[in-house]
């Protein structure tokens, strides 16, 4: 079976999620909730907000993504080094990188709520983007290749964190992108010289 541990995450997200959009009680103690860090050190909600969702819709798009990518970049590192762990370790880790510029800009705030998966799926996402730059990839039903649309990506992150006012956490999609490519080199930094590479030889596909 490959990518055992992306199915797990995919089924535990999904799980928790559901339980939680019928348990209003169980959403609050689980979401990213500032104060909630601050006055009660409940640090596991740098965590455990990334197993909630907003709606169905949003847990769907997430775990889709998940499972595409998250696979892949598994097997990749299983097979860089040896290690099932290391493949967990990188996404429970990319949760608690690509929340924190919003935690730590929002830490005095008890208005701010942040829930969602966006953060370490992008992380997977970028991790794939560096592997393999030139794979077609479906975005919404378009193919394209994975760097042009990694670059739109970016740009569209950065456009609209500045603009905001459309309740989506875009700062966590860009940290998330970013460690998922650092997180990739610092485990094997040969990762760069095959991207660039690649990166001059296009092949679609």
């Amino acid at each position: 079976m490959q990518g055992p541990i992306t199915l797990l995450l995919i089924g535990i997200t999904a799980l928790v999620s559901w339980m939680a959009f019928n348990n209003r009680a169980l959403a609050d103690r689980l979401i990213l909730w500032p104060p909630a860090i601050d006055r009660h050190k409940q640090y596991d909600r740098l965590v455990t907000y990334g197993f909630l969702h907003a709606d169905f819709a949003h847990l769907l798009f997430n775990m889709i993504t998940l499972f595409f990518f998250g696979r892949l970049i598994e097997t990749l590192m299983l097979r860089i080094t040896g290690h099932w762990w290391v493949y967990l370790l990188f996404y429970l880790s990319a949760l608690v990188v690509s929340i924190l510029p919003s935690y730590l800009k929002n830490q005095k705030n008890p208005n701010y709520l942040s829930l969602g998966a966006s953060g370490a799926v992008s992380a997977v996402l970028f991790a794939f983007i560096l592997v393999s730059p030139w794979s077609l990839i479906f975005v919404f039903f378009i193919p394209a290749p994975a760097i042009l649309y990694g670059v739109f990506y970016v740009g569209y992150s950065i456009w609209m964190d500045k603009k905001g006012g459309d309740r989506i956490n875009h700062s966590a999609h860009l940290a998330g992108a970013a460690f998922g490519v650092l997180f990739m080199l610092c485990m094997e930094p040969r990762v760069l010289q095959v991207f660039l590479g690649q990166l001059m030889n296009p092949r679609f596909g």
